[in-house]
């Protein structure tokens, strides 16, 4: 295509914190719905604040002018933005919107919203501390109290108009007895200058279609994050008189996670539409052009993936035990198995054996680590063909991974090994004797609810998955401690619940650390390594490292 044949039309500029705020106040600048929701966290504002201050750059934004209409969201941040004058022209933010909702909600801040200990509340009351002086220290910090903030804390909602700044000054010198006063003025006054002078990179984007709009945000993305492949075929098949892919997707995601299964990967749900509406390159294709093969089907897709994702979420929980989505090894299984249930809704006794033989070969032996798109095509093709009645879904010449030297849950072979331990020691009890539910506390706290038993720093031993157990205690009450005091009539029953051989609870009671450790892992490797017999799997009796592999 020559140059001027080039609808889009693309601006540079630099714009001024107001100049960039202004057009959200009245209408003029919104966020399309395809895009995400507002997902920073309340460190994030600080942070943003920290570096505008310090005059870092903190990316561009990247923004559409057209005459087209989008449907946009009512809400930036946390205050509503109004429709647009009637006649005026509207722009759409494309990248920024994190960055922009962070500005808008803080600076823009009426005097009156509200304050409360909750978060949804608190994150948007930044202030700038005054008189601190620490070199590299943010000094920037939320209130979390209902009350207000000590008088040294500028709250930056003043700091953009010269009524609420005075207001705020008037304030400090009634409210800061004891302080100096005009040094802080001062500092405030600088501050203030800082933030309203900041210049913001600006990439103007007028005319031309959604499709080139798009393109043109996937190769200039300021922020260093490549656009999200769903991200881009949510804005290139959007269509104004339906739900966005991204909006679907998230239904689906909050509707598995209201059956208390957690929430499963959003990207592992979206490749699962591709697959289901038929793609078999799902890892790295082009978007563009992706996008307009299943533009038609799209909708249907979503909806057969809908129920084959719940039939999916089922089989890993009901038949293989995967109690939480959060313990799945890899994002390919979920998708291949929703391509399957797609296709195949009833399995067979046949299928269902080995489809759970499938999800523990492929989990041990890392078999989805760093898959390519050939890989990953190949697996969907012998999904399909598996689902209607022929081939096979087993890896050949599949070896388990050694038994993992630490405990860390972004491995898929600690999470195959937690998934297993969950199920070889159904029955547990605390120290006192009573029974706990070792799924419903790792559902709060994934890495949290394996407690130390060990704890001792330069102990290579002691980052071992034996060295680890779910185990509540009493406030102040270590698990070393319980264990070795537990009395002699609840003994046996609390330590086989966790798996702990006699011999190794004396090496522990002895002072013998890394004994109890070693004979604990011996134990747990012996009896994982039986389970993995069941499904024709050999793994060494060797421990491994844990390698960082999910997706």
């Amino acid at each position: 295509m020559a140059a001027d044949q080039y609808e889009i039309d693309v601006r540079p500029e630099v714009m001024l914190m107001e100049q960039v705020l202004d057009p959200i106040a009245h209408g003029e600048l919104r966020v399309p719905m395809f895009q995400r929701p507002f997902v920073w966290r309340p460190e994030q504002i600080l942070n943003l604040f920290d570096s505008i201050e310090r005059g870092y750059p903190i990316g561009s934004l990247l923004i559409w002018e057209t005459p087209e209409e989008l449907a946009s969201l009512d809400v930036i941040g946390d205050l509503p933005v109004p429709r647009p004058e009637e006649g005026r022209s509207v722009a759409y933010v494309l990248d920024g919107h994190q960055r922009l909702s962070a500005l808008y909600a803080t600076l823009r801040r009426p005097a009156d919203a509200r304050r409360s200990t909750e978060q949804n509340d608190w994150m948007w009351w930044t202030y700038r501390v005054l008189g601190e002086v620490e070199d590299g220290f943010n000094r920037y910090r939320h209130w979390k109290k209902a009350g207000p903030p000590p008088p040294n804390y500028l709250p930056l909602r003043s700091v953009l108009r010269t009524r609420d700044f005075l207001a705020y000054a008037r304030e400090l010198s009634e409210r800061a007895a004891g302080m100096d006063v005009d040094g802080l003025i001062r500092e405030a006054e600088i501050v203030a200058q800082r933030i309203r002078s900041y210049k913001i990179a600006v990439v103007r984007l007028v005319g031309g279609s959604l499709a080139e709009a798009v393109e043109v945000f996937s190769r200039v993305n300021s922020t260093g994050q490549p656009m999200k492949p769903a991200q881009m075929v949510s804005a290139l098949t959007y269509r104004a008189d339906g739900e966005t892919l991204a909006q679907r997707l998230e239904m689906i995601v909050e509707q598995v996670a209201d059956t208390g299964f957690g929430e499963v990967s959003s990207d592992a749900v979206f490749r699962a539409v591709l697959a289901v509406s038929g793609e078999d390159n799902v890892q790295d294709a082009r978007w563009d052009a992706l996008s307009k093969r299943v533009q038609d089907s799209l909708q249907e897709a979503i909806d057969d993936t809908e129920e084959a994702l719940y039939r999916a979420v089922v089989f890993l929980r009901d038949v293989v035990g995967v109690p939480l989505a959060r313990l799945i090894p890899y994002d390919a299984q979920l998708m291949l198995l929703t391509t399957f249930f797609s296709h195949c809704p009833t399995p067979n006794d046949h299928q269902t054996a080995e489809l759970m033989r499938w999800f523990w070969v492929t989990s041990w032996s890392g078999h989805f680590a760093g898959a390519n798109s050939t890989q990953i095509r190949q697996a969907i093709q012998e999904m399909r063909r598996f689902a209607a009645g022929s081939g096979t879904v087993i890896p050949e010449g599949a070896r388990a991974r050694p038994f993992p030297n630490r405990f860390d849950l972004r491995s898929a072979r600690v999470r195959a090994f937690v998934i297993w331990e969950l199920q070889e020691f159904p029955h547990r009890r605390d120290g006192d004797g009573e029974p706990i539910s070792p799924v419903d506390i790792l559902a709060r706290g994934a890495t949290s609810a394996y407690r130390h038993v060990v704890v001792r720093p330069g102990l290579t031993a002691a980052s071992s998955p034996a060295n680890r157990l779910i185990m509540p205690t009493a406030p102040r009450i270590s698990v070393r401690r319980t264990l070795t005091s537990l009395p002699s009539h609840l003994r046996q029953s609390v330590l086989a619940g966790h798996g702990i051989p006699e011999e190794a609870l004396a090496r522990l009671a002895a002072g013998d650390e890394e004994g109890f450790i070693e004979i604990r892992q011996k134990a747990l490797a012996e009896r994982e390594r039986a389970f993995m017999a069941r499904f024709g799997l050999v793994a060494d009796p060797i421990v491994g490292e844990a390698d960082i592999d999910t997706d």
